[in-house]
């Protein structure tokens, strides 16, 4: 389903295993005897563990974005396929396999798109109902040398230039977390250039920076978490982020090297 898809046709090994199960995947687990690891019942959501792998199970649903840029509001569990592909992203992501019969579900043509290396949104209101998908197809577009379509760019130009700053900044941290972890100045590059930056407030400014330095010296000095230290760069003092550090940060591995290597960047005058 979606990015195991999406990377089986871009002949990627996918790192996680997800299914998505035309039913209440909970239920589901529960009457099958799964070996259950935790629920999400908010979203219908299990994962599960068989045979020393950890697989996540979703159920089909829809979804509605009453609060516009929160958290969306799950309907309709049990749905058709068909209607559960709707709630995505890009059409990249909007690819179901049957594992009964192999059969491909692909109603937003997702197939061409990878073949031809392009983003595309699946409706008009994508990012004003989820402006981390901005974020999202940051991440893609680096990964996997995909531009987004001439739609998809005047979407993001239109919300960019009005941003609703009323949105989840929990799910904005997690996605410019796995963008910037990537550790490729691209993402830096475009992040500023498109002006994507405008999303961690009002008065952002664009840094005058080398990215393709910064990338370097991560390497150089094996600094853990990018993330941070990427975003060190603009204005947080508006920003979630920065607020009660320890708690919301949630910071992986060692918080002193990451301290270290802001300190080293700051020494060979970066910013």
């Amino acid at each position: 389903m979606g990015g195991v898809v999406r990377d089986e046709i871009l002949g990627i090994k996918s790192v996680d295993i997800d299914y998505t199960y035309q039913g209440d995947a909970i239920e589901f687990a529960q009457n099958s005897g799964l070996n259950i690891i935790k629920t999400n019942p908010s979203f219908h959501t299990v994962r599960v563990k068989i045979g020393g792998q950890e697989i996540d199970i979703a159920s089909t649903r829809e979804e509605a974005y009453p609060k516009k840029g929160h958290l969306p509001e799950v309907f309709n569990i049990g749905c058709p396929i068909e209607k559960d592909l709707k709630r995505r992203d890009f059409t990249i992501n909007a690819i179901a396999k049957r594992t009964s019969d192999g059969e491909i579900v692909d109603i937003f043509n997702g197939i061409d798109d990878i073949k031809n290396k392009t983003l595309r949104i699946l409706h008009s209101e994508s990012f004003i109902d989820d402006p981390t998908r901005i974020i999202r197809g940051l991440k893609f577009a680096v990964r996997f040398g995909f531009e987004s379509d001439r739609n998809t760019r005047q979407k993001q130009e239109e919300y960019l230039g009005n941003i609703n700053y009323d949105m989840s900044y929990h799910r904005l941290k997690n996605e410019l977390k796995d963008a910037f972890n990537l550790n490729r100045h691209e993402i830096m590059d475009k992040f500023i250039n498109d002006k994507m930056y405008k999303l961690l407030g009002e008065n952002q400014k664009a840094p005058n920076i080398d990215s393709k330095k910064i990338e370097e010296a991560i390497k150089k000095n094996h600094c853990q978490n990018p993330w941070i230290i990427y975003l060190s760069f603009f204005d947080l003092s508006n920003f979630e982020l920065t607020r009660q550090e320890k708690k919301i940060l949630k910071l992986e591995g060692n918080e002193g090297n990451i301290i270290k290597c802001l300190k080293i960047f700051l020494k060979q005058n970066f910013i």
